[in-house]
């Protein structure tokens, strides 16, 4: 682990690498002390996702956002370093381990809100308490474990990602983020969060080609921490159709809706998010 002062992020404070057993490495930004909370970012984002969250976190926490693998301002790995969830999990595990040097708080959206929902099964001790945000993924129907989404949806994902392959980085980005969010979203977005958009358009193609596993009411019942599932009011129906199975299935989960807020509800609402993440840490922390 090398941790170093650097402009990658100005106004926040330490930015630090962290190099996985496998020689891949995931750039992250910490600020604060005390037990961790761990911001695991979903697609076409990283570290700067997590902007709204950081300062209000670290003022009673040690506050933590990395960067997975592949994504910026990480170099890419070598061919043999698959893009995965699964790998993403492992990897996570292992900067758990050495960062927070034991179990953290765990705060995940979309993509990385299955990522982090996989770690509090595979790595239960790693894991004091779990917050999804918009988990991505589907949910088993009818007992089918069938992984794929909607032929519409996987239409629209393949038409954006090859717009993104033949240069139309734009084209492909708006599509893919308003089918996520809400119609026009692109167009409304920060140029920051376009900027960092573009800085992981290059992960959007391999991120289809790895289906993540469906929820289940058997895998939901492996876990054991305490959970708070958050989603946005105008979020898109799969997204809160993923929320109200996993606040049913998970034993004794809360749920949180944002309202107004769609799929970045911490970005558009950051006070209402700040205010139900922290208080639920907060119920939960050990006596020191």
């Amino acid at each position: 682990m090398m941790t170093i002062e650097a402009e990658v992020w100005p106004g926040h404070s330490a930015y630090g690498e962290f190099q996985t057993r496998s020689g891949a490495r995931m750039g992250f930004v910490s600020k604060g002390a005390g037990v961790p909370v761990i911001l695991m970012h979903g697609s076409l984002c990283d570290f700067r996702y997590w902007e709204p969250q950081i300062d209000a976190i670290a003022h009673a926490h040690l506050c933590v956002s990395p960067s997975m693998t592949h994504y910026w301002p990480n170099p890419l790995p070598g061919k043999a370093h698959r893009f995965s969830w699964d790998v993403h999990v492992d990897e996570l595990a292992e900067f758990i381990s050495v960062e927070a040097g034991g179990a953290a708080h765990i705060v995940g959206h979309s993509r990385g809100g299955h990522v982090a929902f996989q770690l509090a099964i595979r790595y239960p001790t790693l894991v004091r308490t779990l917050t999804l945000a918009d988990p991505a993924g589907t949910i088993e129907s009818g007992g089918s474990a069938s992984p794929t989404l909607p032929h519409a949806v996987n239409v629209l994902r393949a038409r954006a990602a090859a717009l993104i392959g033949i240069g139309e980085h734009e084209q492909g980005l708006r599509l893919f983020v308003d089918s996520v969010s809400r119609p026009g979203f692109w167009d409304r977005s920060t140029r920051a969060f376009k900027e960092m958009a573009f800085a992981n358009a290059h992960t959007l193609g391999l991120q289809f080609a790895d289906p993540l596993p469906p929820y289940s009411a058997e895998s939901a019942a492996m876990i054991r921490c305490p959970t708070l599932i958050i989603d946005g009011q105008k979020s898109p129906r799969m997204f809160r159709r993923n929320a109200e199975a996993l606040a049913g299935w998970i034993r004794d989960a809360q749920r949180e809706t944002l309202a107004g807020a769609s799929h970045g509800m911490n970005v558009a609402n950051p006070a209402g998010f700040n205010r139900a993440l922290l208080a639920f840490i907060g119920m939960r922390e050990s006596p020191a």
